[in-house]
């Protein structure tokens, strides 16, 4: 059974105290750090760019995940992978034409790359792009926004990703999930075939952020 590997989601951290933030997930035990970039273009937000993940690589060990809600990643993945990003995951519906050579662009920088599809859009347009791919992320919520309630489809999805992920030979790919991530489904999800979790509200709300993370990688 893969590692279970708990990404809280620094959508949901104090913006004006950041550094602080990332280092209080790696004393608590996080495994990665999860940074939504997002451009006010692709979803209507708009969070941090490259200089965020420069500062942040200065500060912890952790892997940095970059989830690029953008258009046209292309332009800009070569410049998150020298900021420091360890992981880099781009959406299908931002490059349809051309995610498998936004991919291969990915991984000639030397870190891991991603595809990632939103809620409606079928697990089949990424299939040709699962061999090459060091993580899949299933959105269970639509990408934009933090604290919004889990689509129950998603756990399908997750099954299919695993089949497909089995199928081709790519038995070590991660599978992510994110959005609306909690103690109440976070089995459910796991049993489903994701292994790297992210957790936003669930993780920087409580008290002590150690119990959530433990309480969801267990």
């Amino acid at each position: 059974m893969k590692k279970i590997k708990i990404a809280p989601s620094i959508l949901s951290a104090d913006f004006s105290k950041m550094g602080e933030e990332v280092l209080s997930l790696e004393k608590c035990g996080a495994d990665i750090v999860h940074c939504d970039v997002m451009d006010g273009v692709f979803v209507n937000n708009i969070t941090f760019g490259i200089k965020m993940i420069e500062d942040l690589r200065k500060l912890t060990s952790l892997p940095l995940d970059c989830h690029l809600m953008i258009v046209h990643p292309e332009k800009y993945v070569e410049r998150f992978a020298k900021a420091g990003a360890d992981i880099i995951t781009v959406h299908y519906e931002t490059c349809q034409e051309n995610l498998k050579e936004v991919l291969k662009l990915i991984k000639s920088t030397g870190v891991k790359c991603g595809a990632v599809i939103n809620p409606d859009t079928p697990v089949e347009k990424i299939a040709d792009a699962i061999p090459m791919c060091d993580m899949v992320l299933v959105m269970s919520v639509f990408p934009g926004f933090g604290g919004q309630k889990f689509i129950p489809h998603s756990l399908e999805k997750l099954r299919e990703v695993k089949r497909i992920a089995k199928e081709c030979g790519n038995i070590d790919m991660d599978i992510q999930i994110d959005g609306g991530v909690d103690l109440s489904n976070v089995q459910e999800i796991k049993d489903a075939g994701a292994n790297v979790i992210v957790a936003g509200s669930a993780v920087f709300n409580a008290k002590d952020r150690a119990e959530p993370i433990k309480a969801l990688r267990a």
